[in-house]
């Protein structure tokens, strides 16, 4: 099997930088700042990008801070719908820092770049400083104030 990539793809790139405040006592997780810089290239039209990267952020970070399937004892699934399912709201969701700086691909002639809610990714950006605040590697997802506590207690 021969394949390859087409000439004419391009591909969008960013960064993403999270500040965090953990409480070790409590297991909180506050979001102090978020900010993002990504290019898509040519923005065609500037709304619905941002709207993709708002969307992704806010949706990595209820899957690093909230958002996790429940069972119960006979595995039955008790976060089935939005009223069990811990989902970020617009009051638990921190404003954030967007920018962006488009570069030109050579091999695309309307110079775009996708950018449908590549921020899902970025959900490491919230973890990340988890994990060096409480100076471990590890702590399993969400990272629940139950879990932040767990794992602050184990590394002390």
């Amino acid at each position: 099997m021969h394949s390859s990539i087409p000439l004419n793809f391009s591909f969008p790139a960013g960064t993403h930088v999270c500040e965090v405040e953990v409480d070790p006592d409590t297991g909180v997780v506050e979001i102090i700042k978020y900010s993002a810089v990504d290019d898509f290239g040519r923005l065609i039209n500037p709304m619905i990008v941002e709207g993709q990267v708002h969307g992704g952020i806010v949706h990595g970070v209820g899957q690093a801070l909230l958002e996790g399937c429940q069972y119960d004892s006979d595995g039955q699934l008790v976060t089935a719908s939005y009223m069990d399912y811990a989902m970020p709201r617009a009051d638990n969701v921190p404003s954030f820092d967007v920018d962006y700086a488009p570069t030109n691909p050579p091999d695309n002639p309307l110079g775009v770049k996708g950018c449908g809610e590549a921020e899902q990714l970025e959900l490491r950006r919230v973890f990340n400083p988890i994990t060096n605040a409480l100076g471990i590697k590890h702590i399993d997802m969400p990272a629940t104030p139950e879990n932040v506590w767990r794992a602050a207690q184990a590394a002390s």
